[in-house]
Parts: C-alpha cells; sequence; structure tokens
C-alpha cells in the first residue's frame, strides 16, 4: 500500500482543516476591528462605514461563513478578490517585495481562499449537509 492510497480517502478532512484554521486566523482581522480583540492600535476609533470597516465585515461574516462551511465557493470568491485588492491598495505602494512591504499573509489568504473556490470546503460543511 503505497502513502498516496494511504492519505487521499483523509483529504476532504485535510481540506476542512485548512478551510476552518484558515477562517480562524482572518477572523482575528475583523475582531481587532470591531471588538479589539485582539487589541490593535490602529484600529482604535475605526469609523464603521469607512474601508476598514468594510473590511471588518468582510472578515467577520466571510470568516463565520467558512468555518461552519456554509456558501463556501462564493464566500471564498469574494474574499480571495477582497484580499487581492488589500493587498494591491495597501502593501504593493510600499515596496515590490511581500516582505517589505508586509502583503504576506495577504497574498496566501488570497490563494488560500482561491483554492477553496475550486476545492470547495472539504469535510464538515452545511453546505455538504444541504446538498451544495
Amino acid at each position: 500500500m503505497s502513502l498516496a492510497s494511504t492519505l487521499t480517502p483523509h483529504a476532504p478532512k485535510a481540506l476542512a482543516v485548512l478551510r476552518i484554521a484558515t477562517a480562524l486566523v482572518f477572523l482575528a482581522h475583523g475582531t481587532a476591528k470591531f471588538f479589539a480583540i485582539p487589541h490593535v492600535a490602529m484600529f482604535d476609533g475605526m469609523p464603521v462605514f469607512s474601508i476598514y470597516g468594510l473590511a471588518g465585515v468582510l472578515e467577520v461574516v466571510g470568516s463565520l461563513l467558512l468555518i461552519v462551511g456554509l456558501f463556501v465557493r462564493p464566500t471564498a470568491f469574494v474574499l480571495s478578490g477582497f484580499m487581492a485588492v488589500a493587498y494591491f491598495m495597501a502593501h504593493a505602494p510600499k515596496s515590490f517585495f511581500p516582505i517589505l512591504n508586509g502583503g504576506d499573509s495577504a497574498i496566501q489568504f488570497c490563494f488560500v481562499f482561491l483554492y477553496f473556490v475550486f476545492a470547495g470546503g472539504g469535510a464538515w460543511t452545511l453546505d455538504g449537509k444541504r446538498g451544495a
């Protein structure tokens, strides 16, 4: 028995773990903006109706949808685009190199979300329960 044949049946569960872990990390960006958990000083007094406010809504709502596995593909599509825009608006103007412009995580989130668009949410999704 090969390693691939041993691991392949577990791929949907591994995809679900990636989805949930990614969403939990992403959720912290939204909770920092709206609830100061964790506290990030630059978000103190942030207007809800601002670009950061919109980002926070996308981060909180999108993360919660991904955690429970509801509307995974369309949510991931929106979040992938959001992260691409965030990278080019906030990070790329600072430097060409992501390690210098602080955009590493925006790039990674963008491509992990893009992967979910094509791969779906894996195991343990509400989409699976509703037959989507």
